[in-house]
């Protein structure tokens, strides 16, 4: 009689079934954050060249199989970073016709990206201007709200922001983050969410502003120090008028510093152009 021995497999150990699935989890997440990074340089690169001008409005985008093969992308990710840029009403895909530019008064300019994109090419003196207009319309209001009852926790905030910023004001630190933190606390300060849920806004325009005023945000002047200084001193003392206006004089003075930063800048590409 001819015996037939059966061969048991072993079941896996359940230490390396779970070591298996944890690191097909994670390249799962590194793939999907590969396919984000994608996506998002694809969209933020196409935005820049919109903004200044490459595809200018009412400009029909090139055929998809173009693109791909420029950016060397997948059909896929070419239409997802399209739908980022339909979300901004910067583009608009019509059948048989194409995918077409819109006008630059349908653009979301209140995304931080679009304004971001604006700031990274050459932004005009118009552009800051209105930009200041939007600054002085909130910035003044909400340090006289956060003046009016500031909690320790807001003060400490901005006294903190404006030690860094005077420690900082020669370039020896992170002189933008130390500004930054002193406005946005400020804006956080009042207590109000709609003003709070500006900051993503406000920020990218700081950030732009403050090297622009600066040469290159590699000091600060004394004069804007102490304007900053006088601000946090109104909040401190409960003044709500006093620190809106030390905010507005602020604001006027840092756009005259960057008016005098756009004049000089322009002033010495001229000869270059020129030649």
């Amino acid at each position: 009689m001819v015996r037939v021995s059966k061969q048991l497999t072993s079941p896996a150990p359940a230490g390396s079934l779970h070591s298996a699935l944890e690191r097909a989890q994670r390249h799962d997440r590194l793939a999907q954050a590969f396919d984000r990074n994608i996506r998002a340089s694809l969209a933020g690169r196409l935005g820049r060249e919109i903004v200044s001008g490459v595809y200018p409005p009412g400009s029909l985008l090139p055929n998809a199989a173009d693109m791909c093969e420029r950016f060397r992308v997948s059909r896929t990710a070419l239409r997802e970073a399209y739908s980022e840029l339909t979300a901004k009403a910067m583009i608009v895909a019509r059948p048989k016709i194409g995918t077409r530019v819109r006008p630059q008064s349908d653009w979301n300019m209140l995304d931080p990206e679009v304004l971001s994109w604006h700031l990274q090419s050459t932004p005009t003196e118009s552009f800051v201007a209105e930009l200041f207009v939007l600054r002085q319309m909130i910035e003044p209001e909400a340090a006289a709200l956060a003046a009016r009852a500031p909690s320790r926790a807001t003060i400490e905030r901005i006294e903190d922001a404006y030690g860094r910023m005077d420690r900082f004001k020669d370039g020896a630190g992170d002189l933008i983050g130390a500004d930054l933190d002193f406005h946005m606390s400020i804006l956080e300060g009042t207590g109000n969410h709609f003003l709070t849920a500006l900051g993503g806004l406000i920020r990218t325009s700081l950030e732009c502003t403050f090297e622009l005023s600066w040469v290159g945000a590699s000091k600060i002047q004394d004069d804007r120090l102490h304007q900053h200084r006088a601000i946090l001193e109104a909040i401190l003392d409960g003044s709500p008028e006093l620190a809106k206006t030390r905010m507005t004089e602020l604001l006027r003075d840092s756009m005259d510093d960057v008016r005098q930063y756009l004049n000089q800048r322009d002033a010495t590409s001229e000869p270059a152009a020129a030649g």
